[in-house]
Order: C-alpha cells, then structure tokens, then sequence
C-alpha cells in the first residue's frame, strides 16, 4: 500500500476542518480508491478511512495505524460505519 498526499486537491476541506473543529493540522491522503484524513489537535490525532464504494478493509486500518498515527491498535480507539473508519488516539 501507499499513500499518496492530495492535500492541496482539498482545500476546501481542509479550510473547513481548520476553521470548525479544534483541529491545528489536516492532511488529505488517497491510500489506493481510500480517502484518508489525518488531523491532529492539541488533545487528540484521528484518522478518517472514507471509501464510497465498499467497506474499508482491515489491511488498511492497520496500515494507518502504524504509518499515519505511529501506534499500534490497542492504544486506537476504532469507530465502525458503513464505507468510514474513525481512528482517534489521546495526545499526552
């Protein structure tokens, strides 16, 4: 797998992010047909996995929990939905 920075393809996204959410940083990744959002804030790091045609795979759960937040799974609090996964660790 790899991930491919399109940050600068969503800045409407990522003006809104700034703007709305206590967020001090975003990041846009595609990781194959799987958009990735990674945003950091002062008490917390999450990672959304947003695929509009299928059910996100656990191959890439994994894969951004070691590449994107630097962790491993048992620190990971992992929200489930229909084509998204919310990734959210604590910041200490």
């Amino acid at each position: 797998m790899k991930l491919i920075d399109v940050t600068n393809s969503h800045i409407d996204l990522v003006t809104e992010q700034l703007g709305n959410t206590d967020a001090n940083f975003i990041k846009v990744y595609t990781l194959g047909p799987t958009t990735v959002v990674f945003s950091g804030a002062p008490t917390h790091k999450d990672v959304l996995l947003v695929n509009k045609e299928r059910n996100i795979k656990n191959a890439e759960i994994k894969f951004a929990i070691e590449n994107i937040l630097e962790t491993t799974p048992d620190v990971v609090d992992i929200l489930h939905a229909p084509n998204i996964v919310e990734l959210s660790i604590p910041v200490n």
